[in-house]
């Protein structure tokens, strides 16, 4: 053998090894782990939509008023989210899990016995920052623990599971507000957080790469006994979106998730009022076609850019490293179902009566929930692929942006509605769809020359 690819060979047999230390079974459990810490958040967020009218009857104020409560629990989870996962670099993945869900059991509670907006605002921050982790800190742990031919496919498997929380969430806020209480159903999120506590405590080991954490570094430098607590900022990941590869998939991100905010959190009152259903456990129910559509679209979208991993390697060799090639999978995505579902949705809306009207809507739910999952699956994978490293971190600062994005966006939605009405609206929604795709096509075709621009650590083929 050519003693100049001996050290490469043995490069690569060390860095499978890395991804071997579990079996496959507890793969599978810590995926289910995170995925169901990953989940709570989604119904914390889910089952709060659908009681908005309730909750405002209760605390004599308006809807958009408690609206503003999605507004502010959207950068709770982005603030949260860089928090947890500049930490999780540091001192590791579980000790995040072990921190958050108590967070997040307090602030449901809190929720539950708010007697005015302020206090209720309060906890809402107090319970989205808790569960904040959940998403950019899970999708790190399927980085740890799946090599990069695996990883959409698992990271399918991830968003999948955990996006039956925007099936499930809303029914179930839904069915509490109307048959028992809003309030039943904050306490309802407590217990889950508890429960996500305890097996997160069992069962969920550290998954970081051996020596890879901020912690094990410093205790090679310094005595193991005089180890203290490391202050760091949470806001240094943002650095990294100064990558224009990074920065162009987060805001491709952020422009096909403001098609689904459009469509969902007025709910109440665009279908709700156009086709008369005030009944929240039905209002509730009608976000089910998008959360089955998450469903569907994840694992799909995920198992297409792996294969458009495998083909690019064989195409142009196993150690060759083009990573842009997974966004491939996203382009139908955010051509199609994510701009035409939302357009549609706000013509029909407008136009079209009766149950006729309501059906296509729900089509156009599901189609969304499609297309919107078929986008952030092989973006989200990429930008683990590129920086592996600070995987967490990234995730973090990319969904830190996008809340930024989305908690301004969300506090527009319903006045432009007012405004000018839902067609006009979901059609201004749409053509931001519609940039996500320009974004997506730019990153593939020009992703290698940019990441020359500006080099912020990035990945190579064989530490991916």
């Amino acid at each position: 053998m050519d003693s100049e690819s001996t050290p490469l060979l043995e490069e690569v047999s060390r860095h499978e090894k890395i991804y071997n230390r579990f079996s496959p079974i507890q793969k599978r459990t810590i995926v289910a782990l995170v995925s169901w810490s990953a989940l709570v958040p989604m119904f914390a967020s889910g089952s709060f939509i659908p009681a908005i009218p309730q909750i405002a009857h209760d605390m004599n104020t308006t809807g958009t008023t408690i609206s503003f409560a999605v507004s502010l629990s959207i950068f709770a989870a982005s603030l949260g989210g860089m928090v947890f996962a500049t930490y999780s670099s540091f001192y590791g993945r579980r000790p995040v899990y072990l921190i958050g869900t108590p967070l997040l059991t307090l602030g449901s509670i809190g929720v539950a016995l708010s007697r005015s907006v302020p206090e209720m605002m309060v906890c809402r921050f107090i319970q989205a920052f808790g569960t904040s982790g959940g998403m950019s800190v899970g999708a790190a742990v399927i980085g740890d623990i799946y090599k990069l031919t695996e990883r959409g496919t698992a990271m399918g498997i991830f968003f999948g599971a955990t996006l039956l929380g925007p099936a499930l969430s809303p029914l179930a806020g839904g069915w509490g507000a109307h048959y028992a209480s809003w309030r039943w159903t904050q306490i309802a999120l407590a217990f889950a957080g508890f429960a996500a506590f305890m097996l997160m405590f069992f069962f969920l080991p550290e998954t970081s790469h051996p020596g890879s954490r901020g912690i094990d570094k410093m205790l090679e430098e310094e005595d193991a006994k005089q180890r203290k607590w490391v202050w760091l900022n949470p806001f240094s990941p943002l650095a990294l979106l100064r990558s224009p590869n990074l920065m162009l998939s987060t805001l491709s991100g952020a422009a096909v998730l403001i098609t689904d905010f459009a469509l969902f959190i007025p709910i109440a009152y665009t279908i709700g009022v156009k086709y008369n259903i005030t009944n929240e456990f039905i209002i509730g129910a009608c976000f089910v076609p998008g959360g089955l559509g998450n469903i569907v679209g994840a694992p799909l979208a995920g198992y297409l850019s792996d294969r458009a991993v495998i083909m690019s390697r064989k195409k142009y060799g196993a150690n060759s490293w083009r990573p842009e090639e997974r966004l491939r999978a996203a382009l139908i995505g955010t051509l199609i179902p994510v701009p035409l579902s939302v357009l549609f949705s706000g013509l029909i809306t407008q136009y079209i009566d009766g149950p006729l009207g309501l059906v296509l809507n729900l089509l156009c739910f599901f189609i969304n929930g499609v297309g919107v999952d078929m986008a952030l699956t092989p973006a989200t994978a990429y930008a683990v692929d590129i920086l592996h490293s600070r995987s967490a971190e990234i995730m973090a600062a990319s969904m830190g942006l996008r809340s930024a994005i989305l908690s301004v966006s969300v506090a527009l939605v319903l006045p432009s509605i007012k405004r000018y009405g839902v067609a006009v609206t979901d059609s201004i929604a749409a053509l931001i769809g519609w940039s996500a795709f320009v974004m997506v096509w730019v990153t593939i075709r020009y992703g290698k020359r940019m990441r020359e621009w500006v080099d912020v650590g990035y990945s190579t083929a064989t530490d991916t």
